[in-house]
């Protein structure tokens, strides 16, 4: 079995050598960051959520047992770490009926360019409860249950909390769209 640059790279951060970290650390941050930003208020948030996900991942690399994808372990490592972010923080998960009702408008579009980046900024725009509801289902995979486990919220929280945050992007794309016309 032939190793790729990857696996002597993992290896070298298997024995706590710094150059490999670093290494490891170049060729995922740009993912990673994504992955984190989906899930943070902002840049900054995003940044300290990655930087304890990849200490978690250099600390923790005994707990990679090889099956599946080593980028598969590390998105999973940051999208628990922001999960951890917001208990920490004690986000609470107030109802959101009084959000629903205070909910600002989005930004403006140029709405002939709907596409993969402007839904990002849609899902971004969610209030936090809807978006990392949202991410954690739509994008990461999650059951309800899981979500519910993690974030410390009833399924049928999570099941609303989805649901509202689909209503709340169908409504954009709507407004989107009679922008265009």
């Amino acid at each position: 079995m032939k190793l790729t640059n990857i696996d002597i790279i993992w290896d070298g951060c298997k024995k706590q050598e710094r150059k490999a970290q670093a290494s490891l650390y170049q060729y995922f941050s740009s993912k990673m960051f994504s992955v984190c930003l989906r899930y943070a208020k902002d840049h900054l948030e995003a940044e300290d959520i990655m930087q304890q996900g990849f200490v978690k991942v250099f600390t923790k690399y005994e707990l990679f047992e090889g099956a599946g994808s080593l980028e598969g372990w590390i998105r999973r490592i940051m999208v628990n770490t922001a999960i951890e972010f917001y208990r920490k923080r004690k986000t609470v998960f107030m109802d959101l009926e009084e959000q629903h009702s205070s909910l600002a408008m989005v930004s403006s579009y140029h709405a002939d360019q709907t596409g993969y980046k402007d839904l990002m900024q849609l899902v971004n725009e969610l209030p936090i409860n809807y978006r990392t509801v949202f991410n954690l289902y739509a994008i990461e995979g999650f059951s309800h249950k899981e979500i519910a486990e993690n974030l410390s919220i009833t399924e049928t929280n999570s099941k609303s909390q989805l649901s509202r945050a689909r209503s709340w992007l169908k409504e954009r794309l709507v407004q989107l769209d009679k922008m265009s016309l």
